[in-house]
């Protein structure tokens, strides 16, 4: 391992084939005590770049790294923590949740209110473009709750095909369809509320329109100014060839149970690509599944998450104020 950073071990942590999950890395303390090394964020960003093969190793066994006991004290320290690794950034167009941006490429997480569970999820598994890689960013910690439960995809892929050979053969062959109704403006109060304007960046519809195309997704005007977003059908599951497995690579859970507000009824914001309903029963089997999968980290102030969003899940949950978790979305 890289001399700066060392391994540390947290109650959280489960053990897949003798892989620590996640990998949770701070400074090491015979280094910096022995060559009062500060843990300063210059010093982590520039160990970062020379250390960026070893991180990137890492990242591809464990598929998530937290780095925690770092001096990453404001949004723009973050920001720079980012910048460090070098991935590009992925903007923001046809997601769902109601972001801001902070500074440089970092944007609030999803703003949704504090009561809310926002359920598992690849990060825009519903889109044909999507993050290869998220980093998340405690700059306040809860006053309870708001952990960011993580899973491994190819685990749950692995459990439901175990369990409904004949649901997933339906899924691998259809695919799903994705459909949701967008306010012209965000709504705060909901967890899908981005409206279309700030979907796709842009006050005109022609150019929302076009955009949307672009996306392969289907946009159908609605009296109110708003707009019925169709998307797919599009694969539910994927493989990974780098790691030459399949992975649970979709927004069904999320969307099934988790799409609803003033405008979307959960149920039919997804279907199998051939529109025919999917079975609840199913669904909230694999609900399950993914809650007795997960790892819920409890947010200290300072930490920064990576997730390789091709092996990683996320959700979030409910907190008691205050929070305030920052994210950055990377090609």
């Amino acid at each position: 391992m890289a001399d700066y950073f060392t391994a540390i071990q947290i109650p959280q942590q489960r053990s897949y084939n003798s892989i620590p999950f996640p990998s949770v890395l701070s400074p090491n303390p015979t280094i910096t005590i022995a060559t009062a090394v500060p843990v300063s964020v210059s010093h982590l960003t520039e160990t970062i770049k020379t250390q960026k093969p070893f991180l990137d190793s890492l990242l591809h066994k464990t598929g998530a790294v937290i780095f925690r006991g770092f001096d990453v004290k404001t949004a723009k320290d973050f920001n720079d923590v980012v910048e460090a690794f070098g991935y590009e950034e992925l903007p923001y167009v046809g997601g769902a949740a109601p972001r801001t941006n902070v500074v440089g490429r970092v944007f609030t997480a999803n703003e949704s209110p504090p009561d809310q569970k926002i359920p598992f999820h690849h990060e825009m598994a519903q889109m044909p473009e999507f993050p290869s890689k998220l980093f998340f960013y405690c700059e306040v910690e809860p006053g309870s709750g708001g952990e960011t439960p993580i899973v491994l995809s190819h685990v749950v892929y692995e459990r439901m095909k175990e369990r409904y050979p004949n649901f997933v053969e339906k899924l691998e062959e259809h695919g799903l369809i994705y459909t949701r109704v967008l306010g012209e403006d965000d709504d705060p109060s909901s967890p899908i509320g981005r409206g279309w304007k700030s979907t796709f960046l842009t006050n005109d519809k022609s150019v929302a329109k076009e955009r949307a195309a672009k996306l392969g997704m289907k946009l159908e005007w609605l009296e109110d100014g708003g707009v019925k977003s169709i998307m797919g059908p599009i694969p539910a599951i994927k493989y990974e060839k780098s790691r030459q497995r399949k992975i649970w690579f979709n927004s069904m859970v999320a969307a099934y149970t988790g799409w609803k507000d003033a405008r979307n009824d959960p149920v039919k914001a997804v279907t199998f690509g051939d529109g025919e309903p999917l079975p609840a029963d199913i669904i909230y089997d694999c609900l399950r599944i993914l809650e007795e999968e997960c790892v819920a980290v409890p947010w200290q102030k300072g930490d920064v998450l990576l997730i390789d969003n091709l092996a990683v899940l996320h959700s979030r949950r409910p907190f008691n104020p205050p929070r305030r978790v920052l994210a950055s979305l990377c090609k």
